[in-house]
Formats: C-alpha cells, structure tokens, sequence
C-alpha cells in the first residue's frame, strides 16, 4: 500500500467528522461488512476521556462553555506506515478503533475502496436520518403573519 500524499485536509476534516458523529453501531456494521484487517500497532491504545463543548451567541458569536461530553479516542500506525487517529462520542473503544483504522487506510492506495464501502454508505445514512429529522420539523412548521389594520395606514 502506497501512501496517499493527495489528501486535503479539508477531505480529512470532513471524514473525521462524519466517523466521530456516527453512531457507533452503524460504524461497526459498516466496517463488518466492508471486510477489512489491517495489521497495525497501537501508539495510544482507546481511552476514554472528556472535552469542553463551546457554544456560540447569537448576536456577536461570542464562545461560551455549554458543557462536558464524553469521547474516546485513540492512535494507531498500520503496518506499512500511515498513522490514523479516531475520536469518538460516548465510550465506545471498538468505535474508536474502527474510526482510528479508516483514518490511516484513507492515506493508503485502498482510500477508495475504503470510502465506498465504509464513508460512502455512513455519509448516505447521516443525510437520510437528517432529512427525515428535517422533514418532521417541516411538518410542524407554524407561520405567522399580521392582517394590516384599516386605522394604522
């Protein structure tokens, strides 16, 4: 496998985020099916831990701290070199696995094999379960609107 030196960091941004959201039994489901076993050695075996959430105002998008949230994450280096590092929501350490070895065989010669069978089929479901959460709050949209009076023109 040759490593993928091609790889934007706005393209790795965008898959770190979609294996952190996930939830972790589709993860799991999707990485089963897509057969996959890479040989790698642990730089930092799962641990679970927590991090500062920050919301923004309103008005000026001032931070402020909204709260904990429990992740896991870990580091991993495959067998022919790249590194990969997966962060996850909630203590799932096999989530964190899963995410950290997608990491590292998206910077390989497999990164397409790996995007349809794992990140293509994740990045689907993600939209499905947002538009179906779209489409409900649709349905109970209310408008409002004000009748113009006759004394106030």
């Amino acid at each position: 496998m040759a490593e993928n030196s091609d790889i934007s960091a706005e393209a790795r941004r965008t898959w770190m985020g979609l294996l952190a959201r996930v939830p972790h039994d589709a993860l799991e489901d999707a990485w089963t099916k897509a057969a996959l076993s890479p040989k790698f050695e642990w730089l930092r075996r799962p641990e679970v831990g927590g991090v500062m959430i920050q919301g923004r105002t309103g008005g000026t998008g001032a931070p402020f701290n909204l709260g904990e949230m429990t992740v896991t994450r870990c580091s991993l280096a495959l067998q022919s070199g790249p590194i990969g590092h997966g962060y996850v929501q909630g203590r799932s350490k096999s989530a964190a696995e899963i995410a950290a070895l997608v990491d590292a065989l998206m910077q390989t010669g497999t990164a397409d094999q790996v995007k349809d069978r794992v990140i293509d089929p994740l990045m689907r479901q993600m939209n499905d379960t947002k538009s179906a959460r779209a489409a409900k709050a649709a349905a109970t949209k209310v408008e409002f609107f004000t009748m113009v009076r006759g004394e106030d023109t």
